[in-house]
């Protein structure tokens, strides 16, 4: 299980945020076209990310509030164009497709996206992370608003739902 303390955030100052990653020695991973499927679940939630950098199946829980949010996540490494959609779609059924462009960036354990959503525009994440079970919620917590006032982040421009929230609300 993955410890994780994230915002997401709307965001037009993408050029500026590059610049304060670049400044700051952040990692870059490339930038990856990912489709996101999510499943009906009856508990968290449960997507199928097909990346060319990223390719996982995800089950997380996390609280839909504003500011930093706490979640727990697990990961299975996934093979594209494996049957793994189909067979979830047949069982589950899909609830909604989020299609996106992201920029990843890794800083030690905290990790951005850049990303541009398709039907909802231009946004910020940033995740302190614990895989080994190192840092406490705190220190997480204290790592993520630290970049939050790195980056300016607006208490208006926090978003407290996933995108796939966002696009089951435009209907």
């Amino acid at each position: 299980m993955i410890n994780i303390i994230e915002i997401k955030a709307r965001s037009t100052q993408h050029t500026t945020i590059r610049e304060i990653l670049k400044t700051n020695q952040a990692k870059y991973q490339g930038t990856d076209h990912q489709i996101d499927t999510y499943f009906n679940t009856t508990q968290g939630r449960l997507k199928l990310r097909e990346g060319k950098i990223e390719s996982n199946l995800i089950q997380y829980h996390r609280e839909n509030k504003e500011g930093p949010k706490h979640s727990t996540v697990s990961l299975y490494k996934s093979t594209p164009n494996s049957s793994l959609k189909q067979t979830l779609s047949n069982a589950l059924g899909v609830l909604t497709v989020v299609d996106k462009s992201r920029e990843i960036y890794f800083i030690d354990n905290v990790k951005f996206h850049i990303d541009i959503v398709k039907d909802l525009g231009t946004f910020i994440e940033i995740e302190a992370i614990d895989e080994e079970g190192l840092r406490d919620n705190a220190t997480l917590l204290k790592q993520c608003e630290q970049y939050m006032e790195l980056f300016a982040i607006a208490e208006s421009d926090l978003v407290k739902v996933s995108y796939s929230d966002l696009l089951l609300a435009k209907g």
